[in-house]
């Protein structure tokens, strides 16, 4: 966490006048309509004085009214390219302040899932390859989604989930907490999450298959995750621990999709694991290991020889409570080969030496192990599953402001009725985590303010925390009191999204945050247990969906709160955060159960065109001296053999020009019969796509392919595709071609 940069920037920030704010031009279609390239084969508080948005209008109450045996659905499945910029911009998760786009490993995409029952009930599930879900995407989606079906889907019955991939472009936020450290708002990457999305739930929306079945089964994954804060963790009563063989869940749930034909349909899967197995030095964006799980899964089930992203059939690997939860299965060593410091993950007093290591010789082979791992797991589940979800579909939803809950005595742990905080971050907040450590001296584990004065000296000049909201927050040393800071714009969120979906005998439980391991546990059993009371049978399962429709950092338990790891210093609303969430979900299940008529809560607002951005937009494109876009740079060698890397450079230009969205900025092609056949895309894990500038305005576009096992012997070719962009914003499409080489 590149803390000193958020500090100048939010120092910056507070300083300069409102001339500076841009017009974020939300709505407008960022894909750029030409003619693509063919490369498929055959084969209220109302958060600090803002005015609310207008609530789109919202769906009736539903409840499951159909007969048990009911176990017939309509099931759509959809999905789309997300990827955003990749060139020049900040990647959103680890927040450093030198890891900026630079080309694509493999493309990001929505998987979305349309549900409806006998009754007309439905519900719309997408898992999405970005880091979380913001609630200025989830605002823009059900705005969209109304103009195109009006009323049929809305802030209650739309699920969106993030898979907390650290590798994709950030600045898609309207809080101004999650844009620093991309230079601010980046309306074209918003636009293309966003319509992304909207295209994925219209192609699941028009895919509605009925007599559908939904088939459910769950099973332990092992070596595939490990607890990054175990101090935290061991914080937990030991009666607790007692109940539980891991210290993370190693529990996956999976959904199998059928037509009534039993035409395979798709696939989603809930696991509980950081999208870091792509550090923080990565700069390509990737799916990470759950978007490289659905990227094999995919295409297990549509042919080897399919195009990535183009289904039909979808499979997505989405987010659970992966708070605590890292791929980095060998631990956290120091440089020397010693294992950190457990209390606080330091080397010689030092984070920034202390490092999680994946099983994997670098953080591909990693991305690949732990996306291998899941997607075996899933398959096996998947080629298994025969229990059937029977019954109907019901949803509720509610807002809630989370900076002003009174939790009553029966939750709060303490006897007493205790209540949240106003959104603020602590000193080991800084510290950032094993998966990517921070900088300065700061360190988790901190619960004193004294550790860090000089720093949080300087951060009171962002908003200097009262003494009510100090003891409000205790014991965490706030760092940055985010709550309290509006200009130029609301920093973190108040007020927040709480989601239920039921499918027969699943509930799914969407957060709008990251729960850490005990804290999902405690949540899961509290529906659970809300909804047995109410009549549920035995068979009802409980899943967490992270991420969801909005984000507010991390939700640790009470105990853990208190040791103020990385993932405490990060609950924004203080110790009793989760006892908060246990309370108004356990209300939620109640209506659900019940059918009783949920208050909406107060519209989180509309911030539109509310949040900065600093970063230019492309000025214009050149080449060097006697070359064009598209012209070779370094050319290919005449021959390869199976487990080589064909490396070829094109002179080229930005891809924030066009990000080729549903395309490519790359295809390897093989000779058939005359014909060249793509094979490969910027969509493949195997190939890689990089960007470089040269001088002021010249690009060198570098393109990689590692052959792989299954490659067939032949003549081979790797073209390039972009636009270019000249003085007076023209944009011009182009294409290279490397010369022919063999694969022996």
């Amino acid at each position: 966490m590149s803390f000193k940069l958020i500090l100048f920037l939010g120092v910056f920030v507070c300083l300069q006048t409102s001339s500076y704010l841009l017009a974020a031009q939300i709505g407008s279609n960022s894909e750029l309509k030409r003619v693509p390239v063919r490369i498929g084969s055959d084969d209220d508080r109302s958060d600090a004085g803002h005015k609310p948005a207008g609530r789109p209008a919202d769906l009736p109450f539903h409840h499951p009214n159909s007969p048990k045996d009911n176990s017939s659905f309509q099931i759509g499945a959809g999905i789309y390219d997300i990827t955003g910029p990749a060139a020049e911009v900040g990647m959103m998760g680890y927040a450093m302040m030198g890891q900026v786009t630079s080309g694509i490993n493999f493309r990001l995409r929505a998987r979305a899932f349309v549900f409806a029952d006998s009754t007309g009930n439905r519900i719309v599930f997408v898992s999405t390859d970005s880091c979380m879900i913001f609630t200025g995407v989830k605002q823009k989606v059900v705005e969209q989604l109304q103009k195109l079906y009006g009323n049929m889907y809305g802030y209650n019955n739309v699920m969106l989930s993030g898979t907390h991939t650290h590798s994709g472009p950030a600045g898609y936020a309207f809080y101004l907490m999650y844009d620093i450290m991309s230079l601010g708002f980046h309306p074209e990457n918003f636009n293309t999450i966003v319509n992304g999305i909207v295209k994925a739930i219209q192609q699941a929306h028009n895919n509605l298959s009925s007599g559908g079945k939904i088939l459910i089964n769950s099973g332990e994954l092992l070596d595939s995750n490990t607890n990054r804060s175990p101090s935290a963790y061991q914080n937990n009563p030991a009666s607790e621990r007692a109940q539980y063989k891991y210290n993370v869940d190693k529990l996956m749930v999976l959904l199998r999709l059928e037509d009534q034909s039993g035409k395979e349909l798709g696939m989603i899967n809930w696991f509980a694991v950081h999208g870091t197995s792509m550090n923080n030095t990565n700069t390509l964006i990737s799916g990470d290991n759950k978007g490289y799980a659905s990227y094999v899964f995919e295409k297990t089930k549509n042919g080897q020889s399919s195009l990535p992203g183009m289904g039909p059939f979808v499979a997505a690997f989405a987010q659970t409570n992966e708070g605590d939860v890292s791929p980095n299965t060998k631990g956290a060593f120091c440089p020397d080969g010693k294992p950190c410091d457990d209390a606080h993950s330091t080397c010689n007093g030092k984070s920034q030496e202390c490092r999680g290591i994946g099983p994997g010789k670098d953080m591909f082979e990693s991305t690949q192990i732990i996306g291998t791992n899941q997607f075996k797991q899933a398959l096996a589940l998947y080629n298994n599953a025969s229990e059937q979800l029977t019954g109907s579909i019901s949803y509720v939803h509610m807002f809630v402001d989370m900076t002003q809950v009174n939790v009553s005595a029966e939750w709060s742990g303490t006897g007493q009725t205790e209540t949240t905080c106003s959104g603020a971050l602590g000193d080991s907040f800084a510290a950032g985590t094993t998966d990517g450590p921070g900088d300065f001296d700061f360190k988790q584990g901190t619960n004193s303010s004294s550790t860090n004065p000089y720093w949080n000296f300087i951060a009171s000049f962002i908003s200097a925390p009262t003494p009510q909201e100090i003891q409000c927050q205790s014991p965490k040393p706030i760092l940055l009191n985010t709550g309290d800071v509006t200009f130029p714009t609301l920093w973190t969120p108040a007020i927040l999204p709480l989601q239920i979906f039921q499918i027969g005998q699943l509930v799914i439980v969407g957060v709008p945050g990251e729960f850490t391991t005990m804290s999902g546990r405690r949540l899961r059993n509290t529906v659970r247990q809300t909804l047995l009371e109410n009549g549920y049978g035995n068979d009802t399962v409980v899943v967490i969906a992270g991420l969801t429709n909005a984000y507010s950092h991390y939700i640790t338990t009470n105990e853990e709160y208190h040791i103020q790891r990385y993932e405490g210093a990060s609950t924004l609303y203080g110790p009793f955060t989760l006892p908060a969430y246990q309370m108004l979900y356990s209300q939620l299940a109640t209506a659900l159960a019940k059918g009783s008529p949920v208050p909406p809560g107060p519209t989180p607002p509309d911030l539109t065109g509310k949040t900065p951005s600093f970063q230019p937009g492309v000025i214009y494109d050149d080449t060097p001296f006697f070359t064009s876009f598209g012209d070779v740079d370094t050319d290919v060698n005449p021959s390869y053999s199976v487990g080589d890397i064909v490396t070829v450079s094109f002179w080229g230009a930005s891809p924030r020009n066009d990000f080729r969205t549903q395309d490519t900025f790359l295809t390897v092609e093989q000779q058939v019969s005359g014909n060249w056949q793509v094979i490969l895309t910027d969509g493949d894990f195997d190939t890689q796509f990089h960007w470089q500038r040269e001088d002021i305005a010249e690009s060198l576009v570098t393109i990689d392919w590692a052959i792989g096992q299954d490659t067939q012997p032949g003549k081979y070719r790797i073209r390039t595709f972009g636009t270019s962009r000249d003085l007076f914003g023209n944009l011009t499409p182009y294409t290279g071609t490397s010369s022919t080489f063999t694969v022996q």
